[in-house]
């Protein structure tokens, strides 16, 4: 870890505390009418960090966790909030990090640096896909063109606007929730949401 790295995962707890009733950073949407998505998510594919295709049809029947993911952001610390929620729902619930370098340069390694700093420094071991960008534009990964185009979800067109990002998608490939970069994968919001 760098020593912004280091600076970054101190500062966690401080930056949670202010931005989480930010109307930005901690929002949280949700598909009250579970409105069903016109393009089917489990045609969907993403590349892994390891150039492997994720085939997001192996995992009809689980919930899924999208998020845009950042090495030297102040909320990377969420990568062993994520880990713990993985382990703690594995048999219902994968999770997929997205790497982005699209705020403020904050996920500039490769791939292959990414993997090694995710698993090192926070012990992941759920799914990376290959650093792409996920904001609105000509670049936006396919996946996050689906969460962020409701003629795509059915109802969304929330993008991330930094790090952390959070997408819920149910068992039957329904978008049902968004949760903002100050709202913690372990927020019993969260949780609830991963219930039955």
């Amino acid at each position: 870890m760098t020593g912004r790295q280091v600076f970054m995962r101190w500062i966690y707890p401080v930056l949670m505390r202010l931005n989480g009733n930010n109307r930005r950073k901690g929002i949280v949407l949700q598909n009250e009418r579970m409105q069903p998505p016109p393009t089917p998510f489990h045609e969907l594919e993403a590349i892994a960090n390891d150039g492997s295709t994720l085939h997001f049809a192996d995992w009809v029947g689980r919930k899924m966790l999208i998020v845009n993911t950042a090495s030297d952001c102040g909320y990377t610390r969420q990568l062993e909030e994520l880990q713990q929620l993985y382990e703690q729902y594995r048999d219902q619930l994968i999770i997929v990090g997205f790497p982005a370098n699209d705020f403020h340069g904050q996920e500039p390694g490769s791939d292959a640096a990414i993997a090694e700093f995710c698993q090192l420094n926070y012990g992941v071991t759920f799914p990376l896909a290959r650093k792409s960008s996920v904001v609105k534009g000509t670049a936006q990964n396919v996946v996050f063109q689906w969460l962020t185009n409701p003629a795509h979800n059915g109802w969304n067109q929330r993008a991330p606007d930094w790090n952390f990002g959070k997408y819920l998608i149910n068992e039957q490939g329904v978008l049902t929730h968004f949760f903002g970069t100050a709202v913690s994968p372990l927020d019993e919001r969260v949780v609830n949401a991963l219930r039955p």
